[in-house]
């Protein structure tokens, strides 16, 4: 881990993956961050990352658990070569680099898919959930608002078939503060289909989340 933390502090500034101002703070804010997900993982899973970038979290699942196979989704090709190069490095033969979006992938199936800083869930459910074998999950890092993404989302997670959705909290002890992780399961393969909106594009749980966020942010500003 400490030859990728490495690769982090070097090529991934040069390359734009990761801003200089991150690379004292790297081991907490994001590898030990992205590591504690590896306790949700069973043995000799599949696991595909979307939107893999520098490898957060995808690279360090595949160092820190050998037992996985791991499949890196990244759209554009310089970030693809910087995981191809990292990856021959560091000899990991767990790995597989896939060019292409996420939404493209149709020959993909996984017992787990990550994320981490890709999009909002309404947007990442309909990337990740079709990549999901039956009784597979999403697990997706994210920050301290994931409660209220998962608020929010949470119609269009049912209506793609999300089922026991929830957020964890995961590295106590570890990393402060701890993961917070929105974990969504599915009984039956996803169709890559999006889930029904009303006619102003957005669900009434959607809608209601927003109205709350702008009356917190009015009752600031007083």
């Amino acid at each position: 881990m400490t030859a990728f933390g490495d690769h982090l502090a070097d090529t991934g500034v040069s390359h734009g993956l990761i801003g200089p101002r991150e690379v004292p703070r790297l081991w907490d804010r994001h590898i030990l961050n992205c590591a504690v997900v590896t306790e949700l993982l069973a043995p000799e899973e599949r696991v595909a990352d979307v939107g893999s970038g520098a490898g957060l979290p995808g690279l360090v699942i595949a160092i820190a658990r050998p037992d996985l196979h791991v499949t890196l989704i990244e759209p554009l090709l310089r970030r693809v070569t910087w995981l191809e190069n990292v990856c021959d490095d560091l000899h990991l033969s767990n790995v597989t680099v896939v060019r292409s979006r996420a939404e493209q992938c149709t020959d993909i199936e996984v017992d787990v898919v990550t994320s981490r800083a890709v999009a909002r869930l309404d947007t990442l459910s309909g990337w990740s959930l079709p990549l999901l074998r039956a009784g597979g999950r999403m697990l997706a890092l994210k920050g301290s608002s994931a409660q209220e993404e998962v608020d929010e989302a949470r119609a269009d997670l049912e209506a793609l078939g999300g089922r026991r959705i929830e957020v964890l909290s995961v590295g106590a002890g570890v990393v402060d503060p701890p993961t917070a992780i929105v974990r969504v399961e599915i009984d039956e393969r996803v169709a890559r289909t999006s889930p029904k909106k009303k006619k102003n594009g957005s669900s009434p749980s959607r809608r209601a989340a927003r109205r709350k966020r702008q009356q917190r942010n009015e009752n600031r500003r007083k």
